[in-house]
């Protein structure tokens, strides 16, 4: 493998790595202790500056309870920011509004023919 290449899996890998952790809340001291290595030796797994064995990557796994692929994957999908679910939120809310509009719509609809057939023509 190319020189290139191990440094951006590292990262790649730190980087998944980290968003997990972020995810669940535990801090860098938390993972380590259960790795059983030092903060700064998972610190350097997390920044991509330790090469990481395929051993070492099947326990943080197993630690995260997701595949080693998703580890290695050039982007983990992260959870929905706080940001994105209040778009999510307006996006609905903005549906919503439009299928009660569209609804008045053809009662308005119905009720102008309604008026038509009651009254011949208008």
């Amino acid at each position: 493998m190319s020189e290139s290449i191990k440094k951006k899996t590292n990262k790649s890998a730190g980087k998944n790595i980290r968003t997990l952790r972020h995810e669940r809340g535990w801090s860098q001291e938390d993972v380590a202790n259960r790795l059983g290595i030092s903060i700064p030796a998972f610190s350097k797994i997390e920044t991509g500056v330790t090469d990481i064995n395929l051993s070492r990557l099947e326990q943080i796994a197993n630690i995260f309870e997701v595949s080693v692929v998703n580890l290695l994957s050039l982007e983990y999908v992260e959870e929905p920011t706080t940001q994105d679910h209040s778009l999510t939120l307006v996006q609905k809310k903005l549906f919503d509004r439009e299928t009660e509009i569209t609804s008045l719509q053809r009662k308005v609809i119905l009720l102008y023919e309604e008026l038509l057939s009651k009254n011949g023509s208008l």
